[in-house]
């Protein structure tokens, strides 16, 4: 598993994503925001201070039996607290208005950099996969969450503990300069030992969130196959599957436990510690005279103060053990994000022309074993003849229609072909994205170009009328993997190639749910909208089930990347 020194690119991630964040057009408010949080934060340490003092009076007046000083302490007292929860509302508030507006715009970011081509597919690379980047999902909807509240809280919490150290030490000192040594000792011993026994706690809360994620990937999995497990009857197989899955996050956990035990035990007795170290330094003082009684409640709260300042790792380790994990966690996707938009080392060339598809010495190789596939293949299909692609080597046929779709890049060669917008690909496996039926049909170039009508006479030529209705109209949303048969699906995709009009479609095993008829139906809708086609065909019986009399010529992929091409007849 990739694992990325936070003290490599930690601070540089974080720097980064605060300069571009401070550089976008939520940079004004950000910067408002954050201006306002520090003049809170004074103002909060000065409320504090005032507490300290008043409290002081008000304590002392008590034990003086003083009740006129005593009744105006107490207004006194009682004006400070309600100030001080005026601020401190006002403080949080704008510390999530903030932390919301930073994740706003990182969230944003992240899904921009995972959906840019090729990102979410090479995230699937066995080279990526191999690094460990696993759920980038959950690191984009949680960790940046995670990462975003939690940089600012502490942020925060670092000010106002400087604040804090600068605004109590003199306070301190002025009762006992032994009391604010003794205080500055405790802290930094005690930070010391507690980095010391909660060290473990990073790796294990970075392991915890991948193995919570697996765990959540699993159930996802039953409810988004939920048919499929039904029919086959592998509840068993699945529940074995999530039953150890589950297994891990509890092993995980228990060590978490373990080891927030042993530090509990000393951060406990740290923080009881506080609360009688004070009163046992100035309590002398106050018997001999020398301090008011209520010098020791305010020696109290400033020693308290002071060690919280100091004992910011103490008290918040926990919280910044998970919070590195988060880090490393964002820097990884950072790296994996990065590592898919490489530039590779293909050797393969393309050129966009859109009167011909064109194959120039093209070698394509497999993935992982870099067995040669195709050989030094070179033919060229112009615009109006149709091309069969037959063979037995599936992962051959699989990895032509990959490369002329530009993503598969092991090989070299030389690939000319439409653009994008006019070569379109209907895959083995029909993909209807969530959303409206129009969205499903109509390509974001041409949504203003197609017309309702032409949209129903495209649906009822291909025989769907059925699924407009069931669909409630063409602008309602729906779950098309629920609502849908695979064949409807199919037929869908390629009633969207129909609307598009490109000038070549590359059709991958339209067969396979399909009959030989309605295939033959659907290719030649396409010869009548003077749309061009290649089609990957089956071997066996279905290869013999394919109509010759709809291509023009046929490619024949052999074993060992070998090749032939037939011509049928002249294309038009």
């Amino acid at each position: 598993m990739l694992r990325i020194p936070i003290n490599e690119q930690g601070w540089g991630l974080a720097v980064r994503l605060i300069r571009d964040f401070k550089d976008s057009h939520y940079g004004g408010k950000a910067i408002a925001l954050f201006a306002s949080l520090i003049a809170l934060l004074f103002g909060v340490n000065g409320l504090n201070i005032l507490n300290s003092y008043v409290g002081r009076d008000f304590v002392t007046a008590i034990a003086d039996r003083d009740m006129p000083r005593y009744l105006g302490q107490a207004v006194l007292y009682i004006g400070v607290f309600a100030a001080s929860t005026v601020v401190a509302v006002i403080l949080r508030y704008a510390e999530e208005r903030l932390g919301l507006l930073w994740r706003d715009w990182m969230t944003r970011r992240f899904v921009e950099l995972y959906l840019r081509y090729p990102t979410y597919y090479r995230m699937n690379d066995p080279l990526i996969k191999s690094t460990g980047i696993q759920h980038p999902d959950q690191r984009i909807a949680d960790d940046v969450r995670v990462f975003t509240t939690t940089t600012l809280s502490f942020t925060l919490m670092l000010l106002n503990s400087s604040f804090t150290v600068l605004a109590f030490s003199g306070v301190l000192w002025s009762i006992s300069p032994l009391l604010f040594a003794v205080a500055v000792l405790y802290a930094v011993v005690g930070s010391y030992v507690t980095v010391l026994l909660g060290r473990p706690l990073i790796d294990l809360n970075y392991t915890q969130l991948d193995k919570e994620a697996g765990f959540r990937a699993g159930l996802l999995h039953v409810g988004e196959r939920a048919e499929s497990i039904a029919l086959l009857h592998r509840e068993g197989r699945m529940a074995g599957r999530l039953t150890r899955r589950f297994n891990d996050v509890v092993a995980n956990f228990q060590k978490i436990i373990l080891v927030n035990r042993n530090l509990g035990y000393f951060t406990t007795g740290y923080n009881y510690l506080v609360q009688i170290l004070p009163v046992l330094i100035v309590a002398p003082l106050f018997i001999k005279g020398k301090v008011e009684f209520g010098v020791i409640t305010q020696s109290a709260m400033a020693f308290a103060m002071l060690i919280g300042a100091f004992s910011l790792i103490i008290t918040q380790f926990q919280s910044l053990s998970s919070f590195a994990a988060v880090i490393e966690r964002l820097i990884n996707l950072w790296y994996a994000i990065e590592l898919a938009q490489a530039e590779t080392a293909s050797g393969i060339s393309f050129e966009e022309n859109d009167d011909r598809v064109e194959y120039e010495n093209l070698t394509l190789r497999s993935p992982t074993e870099r067995r040669i596939l195709v050989d030094n293949l070179s033919i060229t299909v112009p615009h109006g003849t149709r091309v069969l692609i037959t063979g037995e080597d599936e992962a051959a046929k699989e990895a032509l229609f990959k490369a002329t779709a530009g993503i598969a890049d092991i090989g070299t060669g030389r690939i000319v072909r439409p653009r994008l917008d006019r070569i379109l690909f209907l895959p083995e496996r029909p993909y209807l994205p969530p959303g409206t039926l129009r969205e499903a049909l109509i390509p974001d170039e041409r949504e203003e170009a197609s017309t309702d009508a032409e949209i129903q006479e495209t649906l009822h030529v291909l025989g769907l009328d059925s699924v407009l209705a069931r669909a409630g109209g063409l602008d309602v949303e729906a779950d098309w993997d629920s609502l849908l048969s695979i064949h409807e699906q199919q037929l869908v995709s390629f009633a969207r190639i129909l609307l598009a009009r490109p000038r070549f479609a590359f059709l991958e095993n339209p067969s396979a749910d399909l009959d030989a008829a309605k295939t033959a139906e659907m290719l030649q809708l396409l010869r009548e909208r003077n749309i061009s086609y290649l089609t990957l065909g089956r071997p066996g019986h279905r290869d013999r089930d394919e109509r010759l009399e709809s291509y023009d010529a046929v490619l024949h992929l052999k074993p060992e990347g070998q090749w032939e091409w037939q011509t049928l007849r002249s294309g038009e």
